[in-house]
């Protein structure tokens, strides 16, 4: 028997001119909460948020991982594989809830220095996005010359930024900000964003994210460095991101938590260190008053994880065999004491999009591809597969912060297999296994209201 690590399966700044405007930039930078409606106000204290419901019908469903013999194996695991036998699996309906209250603090100090404080966290479907993991949780002292310093528990921006507005204004949010080598949530960091610099008659902004993840690692210390770059100029937006990570979980999850290589730090002295990254550009351009274009691209990086079996089910009191987190491993060939070669592996992601709006009508389309790797593993463990994903989406805004939507989406694997190494699970984003069809499609209806 088995047991494994919980599975990890969830615009432009306009130009700016004067002091004033600045200030407001800098301390729009410095937050990282999705742009509210209409805060509600008291005092220095400040409630935003956001809450949003969805129904999808799925064409070939396979939620949850029940398609596979064994549901709670993670895709890294060879166990995972085998599907359940005898089963037709058709369409199927889903739905999804998330409610994320923001609570700011904002106190101004002697000398155009400011305080400021934000608390947040994320419930889908009525549980914690992250069980024991919030979303910001920070303190931060800004001022208008000489930028912002935060520090606490704080979202990236290579997922936040993805998500929302890059990736929810085309409706790919979660497949294009969620996929790949980064992570998305910190738990202990230092961040320092600068003030609005004056650059080719464009506004330049530079950031840098420091995290130690969590303690209790002597030997394989986690490590995490974001650097974040924008450049503004007239219609045009660039955003510039790169990830370089050590020693946090092995995964192609980019929304999860940088914690450490596994979820217990006492297995320290029987792992060997591991490392992941990204380079990631999203560009917008305002072709005019109504139509907006959108492109990123994603360069992933990997080192791989050794399998290592931690403890046999023979010397755990619960009679269970317990491993860590692996990732891109060769399961064919024992090393010794159940241990298994990781490979490192490197692919890149590619999405385009266009947005029109004619009063309160918007309507989206979109294409996501997730990249085949490259490995030396002489096993196919998703290395070889892609993914096309297509969305078109049409939005309404009945009043101010409520919106409704409609999205019709589709993809194409490369072919039937385990899915794409960007993708933490075979039926990561569309609830459509890679291993039961090459080609699906889903629909999905829902309602957001912003505050």
């Amino acid at each position: 028997m088995h047991t494994h690590p919980r599975c990890i399966t969830r615009t432009s700044i306009d130009r700016l001119r004067g002091a004033t405007a600045r200030a407001a930039c800098l301390a729009a930078l410095s937050l990282s909460a999705a742009g509210p409606a209409s805060a509600i106000d008291f005092g220095p204290f400040s409630l935003t948020g956001f809450v949003k419901g969805e129904v999808t019908r799925v064409s070939t469903l396979c939620e949850d991982n029940k398609c596979q013999v064994d549901p709670l194996a993670r895709k890294d695991f060879i166990w995972a594989d085998p599907l359940v036998q005898g089963t037709a699996w058709g369409s199927g309906t889903t739905t999804l809830t998330l409610i994320q209250p923001y609570l700011g603090f904002k106190y101004d100090l002697p000398g155009g220095f400011k305080f400021s404080a934000l608390l947040s966290q994320r419930w889908r479907d009525g549980e914690e996005d992250f069980d024991g993991y919030w979303y910001e949780k920070n303190v931060a002292l800004s001022h208008e010359d000489y930028g912002a310093v935060r520090i606490g528990a704080m979202t990236t921006r290579a997922w936040s930024m993805a998500d929302y507005p890059f990736g929810t204004d085309i409706g790919l949010s979660d497949p294009w900000a969620s996929s790949g080598a980064g992570y998305g949530l910190l738990t202990r960091a230092l961040r320092y964003t600068s003030p609005v610099f004056d650059v080719a008659n464009g506004d330049l902004v530079v950031e840098g994210t420091y995290d130690i993840g969590e303690s209790g690692w002597d030997r394989n210390k986690p490590r995490f460095l974001e650097v974040w770059i924008h450049y503004g100029k007239g219609d045009l937006s660039l955003d510039l991101i790169f990830q370089d990570t050590k020693n946090g979980t092995p995964s192609a999850f980019s929304h999860g938590p940088f914690t450490g290589l596994f979820y217990d730090p006492a297995f320290d002295s029987q792992l060997g260190e591991s490392s992941q990254g990204i380079a990631m550009a999203m560009a917008r351009y305002r072709v005019d008053s109504n139509l907006e274009l959108l492109g990123g691209v994603r360069a992933n990086r990997w080192s791989g994880a050794y399998a290592v079996l931690l403890q046999s089910a023979s010397a755990n009191p619960g009679g269970f065999d317990i491993w860590n987190n692996p990732f891109n491993v060769d399961w064919s060939t024992d090393l010794g004491g159940g241990v298994y070669k990781g490979y490192s592996a490197r692919s890149v992601d590619l999405v385009l999009g266009g947005r029109y709006k004619v009063g309160k009508w918007a309507a989206s389309a979109a294409l996501l591809y997730l990249g085949s790797a490259s490995t030396d593993n002489p096993t196919d463990r998703g290395g070889a597969n892609s993914a096309t994903i297509g969305t078109i989406g049409v939005y309404y805004d009945v009043l101010k912060g409520l919106q409704v939507y409609g999205l019709a989406n589709l993809v194409n694997y490369g072919k039937e297999g385990l899915s794409p190494i960007s993708m933490p699970s075979n039926s990561a984003f569309t609830n459509i296994d890679s291993r039961l069809t090459r080609r699906g499609n889903w629909f999905t209806a829902g309602v957001d209201y912003r505050f």
